[in-house]
């Protein structure tokens, strides 16, 4: 497996050292060709040189920049059709971006490292700003992003530059401004999976000195995931459908030439079905929930996880609103010899209803009803930044000013089905006794001697728990550059942030915990437990190994009427509310050095000091002792805050310029230590936050672009990353623990979604018919190393190196009236998992490779294809 591993990664690496030979040969043989003591046909048109970014909040050639950084324009991410950040990922070495048990539980990562997304009280590693507004999460960015202009990845630690702090990188959305020229674009698209989209634009002058846009999009698709939903009450039998319309309008305002403000105002909804999950490892458990549906209730050993069919008996429906307004104001200033004054001000609030089938089957066991008494996550942002940008002739410098102020409202609910008790019951009794467990008569382990039951858990409401936090951020920041000679830059960053949060929980379990309760009875809960366990066998030395597995399964969290009945570090009661609160003060900041050797090559060295803030765990917490810290048990911890992450981030970077403009060649070395990294993991019951100590990502990227002078219209884009991204060998906890500690794996071992090499590649072709025609191809892929799609590192969660490619052929107009597109995204109908993860309460063994146990995963989307007409007027 080794030599075919090192094969895949030489074959790739070579395919990319071909390119670029290929690249280099080709501008020394044009170059050749130029016309001598003549202008050349080049020397006319735009070039790649001349390519700009607004990495360092201001317009700069890329060449120039020293950071590394991934440029996207709008004529690329519309080949790729590129809609949201979700569909970037093809684009960009290195990024990852995943979404779990919805769309709006969606996860960046760069160099490997990213905030795994299902706890809204972590912020995100990479952060998303759209339009110089900085979106709280990643899944408050995953929508249709409308009219792009381009959009810049930035990787690495943000801070100085940017209005929020980032650990892992930026991914910097520009959307098209208004223009005061009359245009009319529409594009209507059809595809399989009944695929139907409409997008219209319309732009045009208010008179002198404003403009003003307006777009709309309507997309639907079926979905394609087909599912099995048992006895119901889910109707649905189709999952990962798509069903959205966006809006946007913006107003542009210039009353004088030093002045302009842009207004913007968006509204998105997606009310759709999503997600379920597949079975890729059947065990045991599978035939307790098939006998007690009397059918299939998950996939039988052998099935292909690839069929796409899921079982739920729940509905998984989505309804997630998006809305917002901002205003931009740039004013050139007089003061300092001519400086710009820019104000960015915006308000967003954004929605989330997801209904939940916890337990993946068409067993009833767990669950959550889409309706947002018991399933809702909302954000409420405002957010104002100023920024005072100018230059003399040596200095270019800025001086900012951020603040946000945050409310997050989640309500989590558990509800338990007719199948919880005996599920758990006949589980358990397999793993002490595989003989007690036969049905259709297996007696449940809260039966005493004569099978009569005690204090059985309820079908009902489990736990209802609602959290309010509020996030407020204050930052001043400053970045610098002083051209200290005509070829040496150095600039200097530094930001200065208080984060203040106030998280209040309110716990309850509206129908009680009978089952718990009998169980954590002090007089005879224990004894009347081990009374029916010998009674059907169970030797007596094995009942202190036995009962408190059986009371932890009894008690699990949403079960457990020991959160409702809190009490402080005095023991004193505290009842089902606790309020935390935590202040960070922390300085970040950049140092780098540019040198230009000549016109052509430029290097530059980096260090950076990255800093993303703490918060705390929206779930609930047990362990064995109270503390976050403990393992494995049933007492509530109150104390769910965990600290801020840090990041020293150091970069040697390289950035070239070949055949006069035609040919870039951008190459860094890395070294990212992440200190207290927040790794969140799913144990199969809840979600665990841990802070581990040491986190490195190191390597190097290269990204090569070209635009062959001797074929004109024909780009090649693409990039190639090697990252080695581990856990520190010292991991302190319980959960470190081999061999039953549930994330023993994870120290000195290669971080979940992180694959030691990526490379993405994009090839597009326009070319000139005649009778005033023209035809444009595209071809994009993505590249993956294997990697582990788990948090804690199981092996059944590795999915190996895969390729997916992304096709579109068009033929249009020479002067772009209309253009007709037939496009594939998975050409190749790759298969690939998303994320794996424990099939929740069907891995009740702790032991690893245990027979006994199932994986579940969230699958990536098959291949999809259709047509597009585009018009413009």
């Amino acid at each position: 497996m080794a030599n075919r591993k090192l094969q895949r990664h030489t074959l790739a690496a070579a395919v990319f050292a071909a390119c670029l030979s290929m690249a280099l040969s080709a501008q020394a043989q044009e170059a050749a060709q130029a016309a001598p003591g003549g202008q050349d046909e080049a020397d006319k048109v735009t070039t790649l040189a001349t390519m700009t970014v607004t990495a360092q909040k201001r317009e700069e050639v890329l060449q120039d920049v020293p950071i590394s950084v991934t440029v996207l324009d709008q004529q690329l991410l519309q080949d790729t059709g590129v809609h949201d950040i979700k569909d970037l990922q093809v684009l960009v070495p290195g990024l990852t971006v995943t979404s779990t048990q919805s769309e709006a539980i969606t996860t960046a990562r760069i160099r490997g490292i990213g905030t795994v997304g299902d706890n809204v009280g972590l912020e995100s590693s990479v952060g998303i700003v759209i339009d110089g507004v900085y979106r709280p999460r990643n899944s408050v960015g995953f929508g249709d992003l409308g009219q792009i202009e381009r959009i810049e990845v930035l990787k690495g630690p943000q801070g100085t530059v940017f209005g929020k702090n980032t650990s892992a990188g930026v991914i910097n959305v520009v959307t098209r401004r208004p223009s005061h020229v009359q245009n009319v674009e529409a594009e209507i698209t059809a595809g399989d999976y009944g695929t139907m989209g409409l997008a219209a634009s319309y732009n045009d002058a208010l008179g002198e000195g404003a403009a003003f846009s307006v777009y709309g999009a309507k997309r639907t698709r079926d979905g394609w995931m087909d599912v099995r939903t048992g006895a119901g009450p889910r109707a649905n039998d189709e999952d990962y459908d798509q069903n959205y319309h966006t809006a946007r309008v913006k107003f542009l305002f210039e009353p004088g030439d030093a002045l302009d403000i842009l207004v913007s105002g968006d509204f998105t909804s997606r009310e759709e079905n999503c997600c379920t999950a597949v079975q890729t490892t059947v065990g045991a458990t599978a035939g307790i929930l098939n006998a007690l549906v009397g059918g299939k209730a998950v996939a039988a050993p052998g099935d292909d996880p690839f069929d796409r069919v899921a079982y739920s008996n729940r509905p998984t429906s989505q309804d997630i609103k998006d809305s917002g307004v901002s205003a931009e104001v740039n004013w050139e200033a007089p003061w300092f010899g001519g400086s710009t004054l820019t104000s960015i001000t915006a308000s967003r609030n954004w929605e989330a209803i997801n209904g939940l089938d916890y337990d993946f089957s068409t067993a009833d066991v767990l669950y959550r009803n889409p309706d947002e008494d018991e399933s809702f996550t909302g954000f409420r942002t405002f957010s104002q930044e100023f920024r005072l940008t100018g230059a003399t002739d040596r200095v270019d410098w800025m001086f900012g000013l951020f603040y946000s102020d945050e409310d997050l409202d989640r309500t989590e609910t558990y509800r338990i089905g007719a199948h919880y008790e005996p599920y758990l019951s006949i589980a358990l009794l397999s793993l002490i006794n595989p003989a007690l467990a036969q049905l259709p008569n297996a007696p449940t382990f809260l039966a005493d001697a004569t099978g009569r039951p005690f204090g059985s858990v309820f079908a009902g409401l489990g736990a209802l728990d609602t959290y309010e936090q509020n996030a407020k951020s204050t930052a001043l920041f400053t970045n610098n550059t002083w051209h200290a000679t005509d070829a040496l830059d150095i600039t200097v960053g530094a930001r200065y942030t208080r984060d203040e949060k106030t998280l209040d929980s309110w716990y309850s379990n509206p129908n009680g915990s009978p089952g718990c309760s009998a169980m954590l009875d002090p007089v005879n809960g224990q004894a009347r437990i081990a009374a029916a366990l010998m009674a059907r066998g169970v030797p007596a030395a094995a009942l202190p190994q036995v009962i408190p597995q059986i009371i932890g399964y009894g008690c699990l969290p949403w079960a457990n009427p020991m959160h409702v009945m809190r009490v402080d570090e005095g023991g004193n009661p505290i009842g089902g509310h606790t309020r935390q609160s935590s202040e960070e003060k922390e300085w970040s900041g950049t140092l780098k050095a540019a040198y230009r050797w000549n016109e052509n090559v430029m290097t530059y060295l980096s260090g950076a000091r990255g800093y993303k803030g703490g918060g705390f765990n929206l779930d609930r917490v047990q362990s064995s002792s109270g503390l976050s810290s403990g393992g494995a048990g049933i007492l509530p911890v109150n104390d769910t805050s965990f600290p801020g992450e840090f990041v020293d981030s150091y970069e040697l970077g390289l950035k070239t310029t070949w055949n006069d403009g035609s040919l870039l060649f951008n190459a860094t070395l890395f070294h990212q230590k992440y200190e207290d990294f927040q790794l969140n993991s799913f144990l199969g019951t809840s979600f665990v936050v841990r802070s581990i100590p040491e986190v490195t990502s190191k390597g190097v990227d290269a990204e090569l672009l070209w635009q062959p002078r001797t074929i004109p219209g024909l780009m090649f884009q693409g990039g190639l990353m090697y990252a080695d991204t581990t856990f520190g060998d010292d991991i302190p906890g319980g959960d470190f623990v081999e061999p039953t500690g549930a994330l023993y794996k994870l120290p000195g071992a290669t971080m979940p979604f992180a694959p030691d090499l990526s490379g993405s590649a994009s090839v597009s072709y326009d070319r000139d018919l005649s009778n005033g025609l023209k035809m444009r191809f595209n071809l994009g892929g993505k590249y993956m190393a294997g990697y582990n799609t788990g948090s804690d590192l199981d092996v059944e969660k590795y999915q190996d190196a895969y390729t997916v490619l992304n096709a579109r052929v068009g033929l249009g107009s020479a002067n772009g009236r209309w253009m007709l597109e037939l496009w594939a995204t998975n050409l190749a109908d790759t298969e690939y998992v998303q994320v794996g993860f424990d099939g929740p309460l069907q891995n009740v063994s702790p032991l690893p490779n245990n027979p006994f146990n199932t994986f579940n995963a969230f699958l990536g989307a098959p291949r999809m294809y259709g047509a597009t007409l585009r018009v413009s007027y």
